[in-house]
């Protein structure tokens, strides 16, 4: 591997040396296997020993896989209820209130895309059944739901998802859940996709994620007969597009909302989310409290990134949290948003994810190194690094890492509290559930 890839001090060195000495290698790995964020995965075929593939390029994490179609699953029809199930969604009052232990934010109802592209119960049906054909991919062997997973909250448990071809991607998937809430309105861990729209089209034609061209993405919904009835009544006539194909995993993936946890139940029954919570224990609270106060008031200050009561991402959308550079498997370094946009300052920023269902997201941060909720609070509490970038939150009076000087207590009532968001109906609900079942 490159000797770039093995330098700690690129997490700290002036962003300009960094743009400097990486952005010819970015030229390369802009395009090179492994580069896709979101959709590729695991197959029902793939392998489960790992390879490292090193000659003329990055070193790449490659499985063995059986590419032969999986005839049998990829033959199967969808079993859909008479009438298409409702995928409106009532939002609680809560969600709506200002902020607490943060920096002031807009109402959730504000940031609800859905309101500029509605919803129909129509759409999202045909977006759920596009979501898991495992016809979409060049082998029949991938799906979108490979590597969003419903019971993990639409993400992958594996540390980066794998592709038609055995190719690891190059970070761990990110959780589909309340994703019309977006405020930036970009997605992937750089923003690299311009919209939900764009970002859905973008694993199908990946050569090392999905591997179709856009005719061929076409060509194969157009060769089963059920999707006729699908786009017809989703958009009219069965005409297939790729404008429609967008909007309709769009919609299923904008009808994604998660905000029936514990935490919203006790939310639910107090005037404030200070407001010690009925339905919790004297952990749960205490993890609640550590949660929403600064941390220059004594607590963890989560609530400066993870904005709103649905605990959502930061108001500038990326952030630097502090982690070390890889120091092995990718070559260049992963820096970041800087990879879109060349803005020294983006190095090393990435989205922050919502904190909804964490407790079933691992492994967590854009490379998933970090394998429990524990080793996140460890990060955050004493494992922060300088970083030419580094979040201000993050930052203590004299501009360095912040130091928090949690007690093990401390830090196992805020596990406690983040396991209050899950919000296990969305991980089981039907409507977002595989259609093709066996017969």
């Amino acid at each position: 591997m490159s000797a770039l890839s093995e330098r700690p001090w690129l997490a700290w060195a002036p962003p300009v040396l960094v743009a400097v000495l990486v952005v010819a290698a970015l030229q390369v790995g802009r395009s090179d296997p492994g580069v896709g964020d979101e959709v590729a995965g695991g197959s029902p075929a793939a392998g489960s020993g790992a390879e490292t593939a090193t000659a003329g390029g990055p070193a790449l994490t490659v499985d063995p896989v059986d590419t032969t179609p999986t005839t049998g699953f990829a033959q199967r029809e969808p079993t859909l209820p008479a009438e298409p199930f409702a995928y409106g969604t009532e939002l609680p009052a809560h969600v709506d209130d200002g902020a607490v232990g943060g920096p002031p934010h807009q109402p959730l109802s504000a940031l609800d895309t859905a309101r500029a592209a509605p919803v129909t119960d129509d759409g999202a049906t045909l977006g759920r059944v596009l979501f898991y054909d495992v016809n979409l991919s060049v082998n029949r062997t991938v799906r979108c739901a490979s590597c969003h997973v419903q019971v993990h909250s639409f993400t992958d448990p594996l540390l980066f998802s794998q592709g038609v071809d055995g190719i690891r991607t190059r970070r761990n998937s990110m959780s589909l859940a309340n994703a019309r809430f977006n405020a930036s309105g970009r997605f992937l861990w750089d923003e690299a996709a311009p919209s939900l729209g764009a970002q859905v089209l973008m694993p199908f034609v990946d050569p090392f994620e999905m591997g179709l061209t856009e005719q061929l993405l076409l060509d194969r919904i157009r060769e089963r007969a059920f999707y006729r009835t699908l786009f017809a009544n989703a958009f009219g006539d069965d005409t297939v597009t790729l404008e429609r194909v967008s909007s309709a995993l769009a919609q299923f993936i904008r009808a994604m909302v998660s905000l029936d946890s514990r935490y919203d139940e006790g939310r639910a029954r107090v005037g404030s989310p200070l407001d010690e919570f009925p339905n919790f224990s004297p952990a749960e609270n205490e993890g609640k409290e550590l949660f929403f106060t600064p941390s220059i008031d004594g607590g963890a200050g989560c609530a400066s990134c993870d904005v709103s009561e649905a605990q959502l991402t930061s108001p500038s959308g990326l952030d630097n949290n502090g982690l070390d550079p890889p120091t092995e498997v990718f070559v260049p370094p992963d820096l970041g948003a800087f990879e879109v946009t060349g803005d020294p300052a983006d190095a090393g920023r990435f989205r922050v994810p919502s904190l909804r269902n964490v407790e079933v997201t691992a492994p967590y941060m854009h490379d998933g190194r970090l394998t429990t909720l524990e080793a996140v609070i460890d990060h955050y509490d004493a494992g922060v690094q300088p970083h030419e970038n580094l979040s201000r939150e993050l930052l203590d009076g004299d501009g360095r890492p912040l130091r928090l000087g949690l007690t093990g207590d401390q830090k196992a009532a805020l596990v406690a509290f983040l396991k209050t968001l899950t919000d296990d109906g969305f991980l089981t609900d039907e409507r977002f559930s595989e259609p093709f079942r066996a017969p």
